[in-house]
């Protein structure tokens, strides 16, 4: 049976995150505030969750969600090959409404989808949320709406998409919302390859990212062609291969 939580009263905080952290045992969806808009969250290791958050937002296994974690420090035991370049995004951004995508840890147990090897993380600015990732650990979480539909800025927003399909709902008050009323979710930067690229816009502008990473790529950007030096050329070869 769903029930919903009104965190802004300190008793049914703590009722609340003590009820998600049992469903979220349970392989069950809770629905979560977060510092861009409200998600739905599972257990990120557990398959069956995560396919059971997929089926809830009518999404496919070729749209795997994201990972939020609760410290940085969370993402040396998800990813491999961590740049430096991430890092330092990581400090300036964490928490906060940066997603950044690495390649994922190979001896991980876990299915969040047709990733490709990789996995998006990100550490939210919420306390709410960063208090029950605390006692659940890493968790799959996607923004709180059926797919294609508007994203959630309450929980009772998202229970008139998600309805029966979450066990536990935390309302937080309003979330994700700017100065036109509109929800921005996180800024998501592929961090796999060099340059890094942006994948979507949200949260942090790529203005705010490019003081951290200059050469970082937007969406349908190219790398710039570099001219090749004269004098590197061997006399008599074809400088193209």
């Amino acid at each position: 049976m769903t029930t919903t939580f009104n965190c802004t009263d300190d008793v049914e905080r703590s009722e609340g995150l003590a009820a998600a952290q049992t469903a979220i045992a349970s392989k069950q969806c809770i629905v979560m505030p977060t510092d861009t808009v409200y998600g739905i969250a599972a257990d990120a290791f557990s398959p069956q969750a995560v396919a059971t958050l997929l089926a809830a937002k009518g999404r496919g296994r070729t749209m795997p969600p994201p990972v939020l974690i609760p410290r940085p420090q969370t993402m040396d035991g998800l990813a491999v090959d961590i740049p430096e370049e991430a890092r330092r995004l990581a400090d300036e951004f964490w928490p906060g409404g940066l997603t950044l995508i690495f390649h994922a840890q190979p001896s991980l147990t876990w299915d969040l989808g047709d990733t490709k090897g990789t996995v998006a993380l990100r550490m939210p600015d919420d306390r709410l949320a960063l208090d029950l990732l605390a006692v659940t650990g890493p968790l799959a979480v996607s923004s709180a709406n059926r797919t294609g539909q508007p994203a959630s800025r309450t929980a009772a927003e998202a229970h008139v998409q998600l309805a029966e399909s979450v066990e536990v709902y935390l309302e937080d008050g309003l979330r994700g919302v700017t100065e036109d009323s509109q929800s921005l979710p996180s800024t998501i930067v592929d961090c796999t390859s060099q340059p890094f690229r942006v994948v979507r816009y949200g949260a942090i502008p790529v203005d705010r990212l490019r003081e951290i990473v200059p050469n970082l790529l937007g969406i349908g950007e190219e790398p710039a062609e570099q001219t090749p030096d004269p004098a590197s050329e061997t006399p008599g070869e074809s400088s193209q291969l």
